[in-house]
């Protein structure tokens, strides 16, 4: 297997090609598969006043929301994107208010304020390079789709004003493979490090995994096992559950791009 599959018709845009496509309005796809080697990171922008809580819930929940940076209040480039816009340079966000999504756009300019606080996340996109050259393969990069992603019943532990359920994103992964696929994974503790279940989706309270919560179905072949990764989806799960006044995430599979390579994580 070629250690870098096509990507839905669509050659892979480095680091900073695809911020600035993003930010041209040119690209408003998943960002798996691109950028291969470069760490990939969840948002969550929240009022100032929020922001505290919000370090704590990260802290108490280090497997879904491993901390890649934290940026000063009204201050939209972070260092480890040198020039970038986190306000334009994702493909697209969801924008909450009250605990519901009201919007999703594909720039935050409208919405920006200087008391907002902008965490990164780490993102499991950021080992996927690691899991294809152990020979792993990813079904949702050969098809071109977005991972699967699930809320969980699994309780969060919460902090302050936020709490609410776990989400994971689903790999099948060959039977042979799983072990390597646990060890390649293990080693990047902050994009989400080894899998919180492997086999058991009912453990997990999922019923279908055809019936995603967020991103798209990937069928699992014979002789394959849905493993399963802690997400950084799951602020938006929280923002949902902790009826959040107002806050802006990526939206699912659209990440942010960062300029630190993979094995800066290690």
């Amino acid at each position: 297997m070629s250690a870098r599959p096509a990507v839905a018709a669509d050659p892979p845009l480095s680091a900073r090609e695809l911020r600035a496509r993003c930010r041209q309005g040119t690209f408003r796809g998943h960002t798996s598969g691109h950028a291969f080697g470069n760490v990939q990171a969840n948002l969550m922008i929240v009022p100032q006043e929020a922001a505290f809580d919000f370090l704590v819930f990260c802290q108490r929940n280090p497997k879904p929301c491993p901390l890649i940076e934290v940026l000063e209040a009204g201050v939209p480039s972070p260092q480890c994107a040198p020039g970038s816009d986190i306000r334009s340079d994702l493909p697209s966000y969801r924008v909450y208010r009250d605990g519901k999504l009201a919007q999703e756009t594909n720039d935050i300019h409208a919405f920006w304020r200087e008391d907002l606080v902008s965490f990164l996340i780490g993102c499991s996109f950021s080992f996927e390079e690691a899991l294809l050259r152990a020979g792993v393969p990813l079904r949702h990069i050969e098809l071109g789709r977005t991972v699967s992603m699930y809320r969980t019943k699994v309780e969060c532990q919460s902090a302050g004003r936020f709490h609410g359920p776990l989400v994971v994103s689903m790999r099948p992964i060959p039977a042979s493979l799983v072990p390597k696929a646990i060890e390649v994974t293990a080693r990047f503790a902050r994009a989400h490090g080894a899998p919180v279940q492997v086999g058991a989706p009912e453990q997990l309270g999922i019923r279908d995994l055809q019936q995603p919560d967020y991103g798209d179905p990937v069928p699992i072949e014979l002789g394959e096992i849905p493993v399963f990764w802690a997400c950084g989806v799951t602020p938006q799960s929280v923002a949902l559950a902790s009826k959040s006044p107002f806050c802006i995430t990526h939206a699912p599979g659209r990440m942010f791009v960062t300029d630190l390579r993979s094995d800066q994580l290690l």
